[in-house]
C-alpha cells in the first residue's frame, strides 16, 4: 500500500490522499472525475469498479447516536435530521476500485456542492457503474451526466424525494395500499407516529 500511496502522490499530489484503517482514499474535485478514473484504470490497473455510492454529510460531526447503546439505547428517532451548520460540499460520490492484477484497492471520493448535484457518469470507463449510478440517483438525487438510462431503480416511479438523504423522514412522506374498489394502488398521508428507530437494549 505504501508503494501505491507514493505513486498516487506523484500523479495527484499528497493533499487529497488519506490513509485510515489500512485503506487509501483519494479525494478529488467532481469536475475531474473522468480524467482521474481513466488514469486510474489505464495507468494504475484498476480494471474493476466494485461499488459506487452517494453520501450525505448534512449532520457530519454532529451525530446523535449514543456511544453506549447497550445500556442507553439509541437517541435517534424517526424524524428528519437537520443541521445548524452549512456544508459547502454536502453530498459526495464514493467509488471503490479493485486491481485484480496488482491486488490493490482504492477509494475515490468526489465532493458535490449542495446546489449542484451533477457529476459525469463513469459508465464509459466501467460498465458496472450503470446500476450503481441509478441507485445513487434514486436514493440521493445525484444526477449523472451522460448516463444512458438514468431513472429510479429501487423506489416506485411516482416516489417523491430521495430516501437516503438525512433530511428525509424515516417514516417516509406517504404510504401506499391496494384499493379493492379502485382496483389500483393508492397513495395516502402517513398514518403512523414517529417513534424511536432502534429499541433500547436492557441488560442485567
Amino acid at each position: 500500500m505504501s508503494d501505491l500511496k507514493q505513486q498516487l502522490n506523484d500523479v495527484f499530489g499528497a493533499e487529497g490522499i488519506t490513509e485510515a484503517y489500512g485503506e487509501l482514499t483519494l479525494t478529488i474535485d467532481s469536475g475531474a472525475i473522468i480524467e482521474t478514473c481513466t488514469k486510474l484504470r489505464d495507468d494504475f490497473n484498476f480494471e474493476i469498479l466494485v461499488d459506487l455510492s452517494g453520501i450525505d454529510y448534512l449532520t457530519y460531526g454532529e451525530s446523535d447516536w449514543d456511544g453506549n447503546a447497550s445500556s442507553s439505547g439509541y437517541g435517534r428517532g424517526r424524524t428528519a435530521q437537520q443541521s445548524e451548520k452549512t456544508q459547502s460540499h454536502r453530498f459526495g460520490v464514493v467509488y471503490h476500485m479493485l486491481s485484480v492484477s496488482d491486488n490493490k484497492r482504492l477509494r475515490v471520493k468526489a465532493l458535490l456542492a449542495g446546489d449542484n448535484l451533477i457529476i459525469e457518469s463513469v459508465t464509459g470507463i466501467w460498465n458496472s457503474a450503470d446500476w450503481y449510478e441509478r441507485e445513487a440517483f434514486d436514493l440521493f438525487g445525484i444526477l449523472f451526466e451522460n448516463h444512458a438510462d438514468l431513472r429510479r431503480i429501487l423506489t416506485d416511479y411516482g416516489f417523491v424525494g430521495h430516501p437516503l438523504r438525512k433530511d428525509f423522514p424515516m417514516i417516509g412522506e406517504v404510504e401506499m395500499r391496494y384499493d379493492e374498489e379502485l382496483g389500483r394502488v393508492v397513495y395516502e398521508p402517513v398514518s403512523i407516529e414517529p417513534n424511536v428507530n432502534v429499541p433500547r437494549v436492557v441488560r442485567k
